[in-house]
């Protein structure tokens, strides 16, 4: 067992508080759907709507204050929604981008290593750049200096959107190598779960932009590296747990739109 007593009930707390701050400020798509209220009803066009809001959020609503509430365990720092930095050299954004342009046309493979050699030499050449790089959604740091930072993306990412993933990867690199020359630093990609299991997650998609063993952790890579061996399906339980205490409080919720 990779979880305490302790760690479990705080975990089921953070569902419980997230799952219910979610019922007391949502508000019905105010839409006009009739063909399918008159279909299925008023409280299940609800729970649908309920449930894409929800979907649309669940990162930031569910996963993000899990991932922190698991990771405070094995790591000296652990947070949420952390800047990387605001400033890059004007020599590691011309080489981000030939990064990007060769990769483009797969005149290169993905290589984290050679990258980040790459920007490390360039990180504080030429004028700085003031740039605003999205949020860290979950930075980490362990006993060693060793610094994680993780984009968390949906099970289903557009084939298309891994070229942006691949440019934030290397601005985060970039702008802490910018900080610290010396850091040592890993950015990731990570993906909460696997929609086509019991099969493998499908990564071919990926192949061209991410090198996978070092920028992507997906289902029980992502869990695990937080929490130990084994969190991933100790995380299921307290979710499938916490969904049959709250039950009785949902189906209340939608019962006042019948």
């Amino acid at each position: 067992m990779s979880l305490t007593k302790s760690e479990i009930q705080s975990i089921e707390e953070v569902l419980r508080l997230s799952l219910r701050k979610k019922f007391s400020v949502y508000k019905p798509e105010p839409a006009s759907m009739p063909f399918h209220l008159r279909l299925l009803g008023k409280d299940r066009m609800a729970l649908f709507s309920f449930i894409h809001s929800l979907n649309t959020n669940f990162g930031v609503a569910i996963f993000e204050p899990v991932a922190l509430a698991l990771a405070k365990k094995n790591f000296k720092v652990a947070a949420t929604q952390v800047e990387s930095g605001n400033k890059i050299s004007e020599k590691a954004l011309f080489v981000i981008q030939e990064i990007m342009d060769n990769l483009t046309a797969a005149h290169i493979k993905p290589d984290k290593e050679n990258e980040i050699k790459q920007l490390r030499k360039v990180c504080q050449s030429g004028k700085m750049r003031k740039v605003n790089p999205t949020n860290v959604d979950i930075y980490l740091m362990n006993d060693k200096g060793e610094e994680f930072l993780f984009d968390i993306k949906t099970a289903k990412p557009n084939k298309g959107g891994f070229k942006e993933f691949k440019r934030t990867l290397l601005e985060w690199t970039a702008a802490k190598l910018a900080t610290n020359p010396s850091a040592k630093v890993n950015t990731l990609i990570a993906i909460p779960y696997n929609p086509y299991e019991p099969k493998p997650y499908s990564r071919w998609t990926m192949a061209g932009m991410l090198d996978l063993p070092y920028e992507l952790k997906v289902a029980e890579e992502f869990w695990d590296f937080l929490g130990g061996k084994g969190t991933y399906q100790e995380l299921l339980d307290c979710f499938e747990r916490v969904g049959i205490e709250l039950r009785p409080e949902i189906d209340k919720y939608f019962l006042k739109f019948k």
